[in-house]
């Protein structure tokens, strides 16, 4: 069932606490009735037992702790993919050219093969250079979700390359018989899913 109609008017009538309590350790008030709001709907599925008013409420506060460690949970697992993204991709330009001249001519005409999301990940982090965080902030993603599309983008990529050019890429493309620029990319190739 749900809460008893007097528990949630008293959680209501509290929503001003609750938010000065949220907003120190949130940033702002805004992200306060985000977490607010979370908990609020956690209290709708969990609380059915409820029917004392006064209990309700401690049992909120405790319901918005679990509520804001989970939070930061996500925060620090975000921030640490990112961490691992970062120390992955090309530092300075010269970095990021020679990874360019070092990837098989067929890396850019594969890409183009790939779902849009995953070509779009593929292109700007690992052709370009683009950090994960950017690139994250760029396409409206978490820094979590735009990690796995790389890793997912990168398998993708991967399978087309092996399907393509069989083993001479599982060691580096050293016997590369791709010419520079112009991969053998067939029509086939193009069109089949990944």
């Amino acid at each position: 069932m749900s809460l008893d109609a007097r528990v949630m008017e008293t959680l209501v009538a509290q929503r001003r606490r609750f938010l000065a309590f949220l907003a120190p350790r949130v940033g702002s008030p805004e992200e306060a009735e985000e977490v607010l709001q979370l908990a609020l709907v956690k209290g709708l599925e969990k609380g059915e037992g409820l029917r004392d008013e006064e209990s309700a409420v401690a049992w909120f506060y405790r319901l918005l702790r679990n509520v804001l460690v989970d939070r930061h949970r996500r925060a620090r697992r975000e921030e640490r993919a990112l961490a691992v993204e970062d120390a992955e991709a090309p530092r300075s330009t010269e970095d990021a050219e020679a990874l360019e001249s070092s990837v098989c001519a067929c890396v850019a005409g594969l890409t183009d093969t790939l779902k849009p999301e995953y070509s779009a990940a593929i292109r700007r982090v690992d052709l370009e250079g683009t950090p994960v965080s950017t690139f994250a902030r760029e396409e409206g993603l978490t820094a979590n979700n735009a990690a796995v599309r790389l890793h997912r983008a990168r398998q993708a990529l991967g399978r087309r390359l092996i399907e393509l050019c069989g083993t001479c890429c599982t060691h580096g493309c050293v016997d590369c018989a791709c010419e520079p620029g112009r991969p053998r990319v067939t029509e086939e190739a193009r069109q089949k899913p990944v």
